[in-house]
């Protein structure tokens, strides 16, 4: 387990590089639901199955695995 004094010094430089944490967790939270969002499109048939195997392979995401 580290000791407390690397805890701190980690934890001084995130907040420096990042001060205000909550704004951080509300971001992340929103790239995760944009994400979502594009794995859902990615992965619904009605679409081209073209663009969505490109999209998904653009961004690094599993491909579509129905037609």
């Amino acid at each position: 387990m580290p000791d407390q004094a690397y805890i701190d010094q980690l934890a001084g430089q995130l907040c420096t590089r990042h001060p205000d944490l909550l704004s951080a967790e509300n971001d992340l939270a929103v790239l995760r639901g944009r994400l979502a969002l594009v794995a859902t499109w990615i992965h619904n048939p009605t679409y081209d199955h073209t663009a969505r195997q490109a999209l998904a392979q653009a961004l690094g995401l599993p491909e579509p695995t129905n037609h």
